[in-house]
């Protein structure tokens, strides 16, 4: 069985490639929809008030800005993607970092949907699924696609890390 060393390296290495593949997407979204990229300074922001006991905003837009929201906001977005990568191989095993599945990948990058519904955008004063947002039908949509982005992006991860790194090696059976 790999040491943790080695599994937590595929881990930060799948993480990091999912949330970039993400990043990526937005990009061309961008570019070529005219879909605007997340601001992940307001998360910077949003995190920064913590510190001061507040967890809930009408606006986070309208919240006094924090030294160094946009770096604190970046970081916890990579580290989002790869505690989400942490838990995908926790709940689904080691099997998915040798023979990874298309299907699991992206079903699980949507259902993490439910963190920006349920707890991200009511706290910034979006509403559930965005409801406060003037176009909530688009900001859901945006969510799907950049969740989506995300699943996809971890199986692409996941199969170029099954290149890099040395397979898994079975337990050794004590019966032989």
């Amino acid at each position: 069985m790999e040491n943790r060393t080695g599994l937590a390296l595929r881990i930060l290495f799948v993480g990091i490639g999912a949330t970039l593949f993400m990043d990526i997407w937005a990009i061309a979204a961008d570019s070529l929809f005219g879909i605007p990229q997340s601001n992940f300074s307001v998360v910077g922001r949003w995190l920064g008030h913590m510190l001061d006991g507040q967890f809930t905003h009408e606006s986070i837009r309208r919240a006094a800005p924090i030294a160094g929201e946009a770096a604190l906001g970046w970081t916890v977005h990579y580290l989002v993607g790869i505690i989400f990568v942490a838990a995908f191989v926790m709940i689904f095993g080691n099997r998915q970092l040798q023979k990874p599945s298309l299907i699991l990948a992206i079903l699980f990058g949507v259902v993490m949907i439910v963190f920006p519904f349920f707890v991200m955008q009511p706290s910034l004063g979006a509403g559930v699924m965005a409801a406060n947002r003037p176009n909530p039908d688009f900001a859901r949509l945006k969510s799907l696609m950049t969740h989506f982005s995300f699943g996809l992006g971890m199986y692409v991860a996941l199969w170029v890390q099954t290149k890099i790194f040395k397979p898994i090696e079975a337990p050794v059976s004590s019966a032989s």
